[in-house]
């Protein structure tokens, strides 16, 4: 099935390759819990969505793909779904959904992804977006990440200003920092699963000091998963009533931006591990590219019914390359993987359920150091970016630098697509630029107009 041999593999390799990779990816449980957590959604269920719809998603990717790209909810796409079409921490007047109409337009973007992948059109996409734009949004993500993470390790604070937090009495950003120190050494020395282990032993600080309380059990039977489920469906009769022609474009331009997110992330990853291991042809393209990429969509469409954000494809599956896996088994095997962590849902909820530093204010020091090393991981695509115009870099720019400050990624997104646009148009080489970059900084510059004529 897996055509091991052919590969230049063997089963001993792609267990290896598998227990590797779910060691590098599966901090993701315990940020989905914490970063979900915030919008209101049941802690349990979210662990339990976020493990079935990794597992279905990876497992199926070997299965059908047969590649050894292992899949979860996107480090991202998670934040978006919180702070953008939840609003959770936005600006007053700013159009929000709750996550029950969030799960309903995850699982519209991933229907949308399905058909695309079978028809050619993302392609298309993914030739038309400048790369310039592309990279904006990467790092302007990262930055928002390690923004979040600082704040939730209690080492900056937004209130009444951003500032540093003193240090007198500050246990919790005290353990936060601790934390992003033991796990900066772990991921400099290579040590597989660094951003994991460096959690467990944050929160094992934090058992050791009192901080945090011990879990009454490691393991038992998961639950909570009928609760967000069931928002799911409620998400499809709350989106209907609340839609009108006000904000029907707002919700369009959400499901574009999450369909671009994802695309961005699969692609680049398929593309990235798969050479890596060998496995594009001789004219550098991705065989059964609809396969996997359909694998992707699944996984984000199964993701939303049960009760969490958008599922893509793992840059950390290039671990399990690294250690001699070739083959989908690595990704079956990081499945039946994922399925197995929910049954620790215990141990889970005590280290993602944060610290109380004030009266219904928590902060979360366990889950900080992968929010603010994920996030400076995530400046590496710098390079990629051209300095030479600036009719590229600028957009890069204001995408980067807008994400971050707004606590929105559309807004980031829709910023670097309107320099983009109005800089070649002001150059007189708008045919340089393909329609598709038109009609979405088209729609972002009507939604903006829109949202300022109503207010």
């Amino acid at each position: 099935m897996f055509q091991i041999r052919q590969h230049g593999s063997t089963v001993g390799r792609e267990v290896l390759g598998g227990v590797t990779t779910f060691m590098a990816m599966s901090y993701i449980i315990f940020v989905q819990a914490a970063v979900l957590g915030v919008a209101g959604m049941d802690v349990g269920g979210v662990i339990m969505a976020t493990c079935i719809a990794a597992g279905v998603a990876s497992i199926l990717m070997g299965l059908y793909a047969n590649y050894p790209i292992a899949q979860a909810p996107g480090m991202g796409e998670n934040f978006f779904f919180v702070f953008t079409l939840c609003g959770v921490g936005a600006a007053a007047g700013a159009f929000h959904v709750n996550w029950q109409q969030a799960l309903v337009l995850v699982f519209c973007s991933g229907v949308l992804f399905l058909i695309l992948s079978f028809v050619g059109f993302r392609t298309y996409v993914m030739n038309a977006i400048p790369p310039s734009i592309r990279v904006g949004i990467t790092i302007g993500i990262g930055l928002l990440v390690t923004v979040v993470g600082l704040w939730y390790g209690n080492i900056i604070s937004f209130s009444p200003a951003p500032s540093l937090v003193g240090w007198e009495g500050n246990h919790v950003g005290l353990l936060a920092t601790a934390g992003t120190a033991i796990t900066f050494v772990l991921i400099t020395l290579r040590i597989p699963g660094g951003i994991l282990l460096g959690m467990l032993a944050t929160g094992a600080a934090g058992m050791a000091t009192g901080l945090i309380g011990l879990p009454e059990q490691i393991a038992g039977l998961p639950g909570g998963i009928d609760k967000t489920a069931s928002g799911f469906i409620l998400g499809f009769s709350q989106l209907g009533k609340s839609i009108d022609g006000g904000n029907l474009i707002e919700l369009l331009v959400f499901v574009l931006v999450l369909l671009m997110m994802d695309l961005f992330d699969t692609v680049g990853t398929l593309t990235g591990v798969c050479s890596q291991a060998g496995l594009l042809d001789k004219n550098g393209a991705l065989p059964r590219a609809h396969r996997a990429l359909a694998s992707d969509a699944a996984g984000t469409i199964c993701g939303a019914a049960l009760g969490t954000s958008t599922v893509t494809s793992y840059i950390e599956s290039a671990a399990g390359v690294q250690a001699g896996a070739r083959t989908g088994l690595m990704a079956v095997v990081v499945g039946v993987l994922f399925f197995a962590a929910m049954f620790f849902q215990p141990l889970i909820q005590v280290i993602a359920g944060g610290v109380e530093v004030a009266p219904n204010v928590h902060k979360y020091p366990m889950i900080a150091p992968a929010l603010i090393l994920v996030g400076g991981m995530m400046l590496r695509s710098v390079k990629e970016l051209s300095f030479a115009d600036a009719r590229n870099y600028i957009p890069a720019f204001l995408t980067m630098i807008i994400i971050p400050m707004t606590m929105s990624i559309s807004t980031g997104i829709g910023a670097g697509f309107i320099f983009y646009a109005l800089g070649h148009l002001c150059s007189r080489q708008p045919r340089k630029v393909p329609l598709i970059v038109y009609a979405i900084a088209a729609i972002f510059l009507a939604q903006y107009i829109l949202r300022a004529w109503v207010l």
